[in-house]
């Protein structure tokens, strides 16, 4: 999120973070937005009685503020195919891993003990399925001898806050298009070896 609020400060970069959202009063990315002049709001969802209801109350503050594209990030809840079919194109999702490999939590030490040599990260679109989604960007990282799931992590982590904003601009000005369950990408692009890191 952090990435995404400092990489809308350019003035060409299409899209504008107009609110940060979130189901915990006390996350720390809210105190971080306030301080960037982002507006912020808390749906917590221990108010509702069950997920429908949480995820009608969340739809309709994002509608009621002009939001046209959801960004996850750090959103630790499965939302119901009601919510994603509401927002089906206009929301993506990172994952810290190169799917649709590791799929779900835990990705670095799934990694390890699958012994795999590269890892990395994904940003895809969402999709009722579980990181499921058409993928927009991905960057992969080298799995070291003596990684440790918090050292693999935290070079993911440097991926992730790196192609996030890359795929938000591609889709803010509609560069990047779903096609069935793939995503074309039109136009000016990074090089494939700008996704790969480090590099040989």
């Amino acid at each position: 999120m952090r990435s995404l609020v400092e990489a809308a400060r350019a003035p060409d970069f299409p899209a504008e973070i107009t609110l940060v959202l979130s189901n915990i009063a006390n996350a720390a990315g809210l105190e971080f937005a306030r301080k960037q002049g982002v507006a912020t709001t808390v749906v917590d969802h221990k108010a509702f009685s069950d997920r429908e209801s949480f995820e009608r109350a969340m739809h309709e503050t994002l509608v009621g503020r002009g939001v046209e594209l959801v960004c996850l990030a750090g959103f630790m809840r499965l939302l119901t195919p009601w919510f994603v079919e509401q927002w089906r194109g206009r929301m993506l999702n990172i994952h810290p891993a190169l799917l649709p490999s590791f799929r779900g939590l835990h990705t670095h030490a799934r990694a390890l003990e699958e012994g795999v040599k590269i890892h990395g990260a994904t940003v895809h679109f969402v999709v009722p399925e579980m990181d499921a989604g058409p993928i927009v960007v991905q960057a992969a990282v080298a799995v070291l001898e003596d990684d440790t799931p918090e050292a693999l992590g935290a070079r993911v982590l440097a991926q992730e806050h790196r192609i996030y904003p890359l795929a938000l601009n591609l889709v803010a000005r509609g560069a990047a298009r779903v096609e069935g369950a793939r995503v074309k990408i039109e136009g000016e692009r990074p090089a494939p070896d700008a996704l790969v890191w480090p590099r040989a």
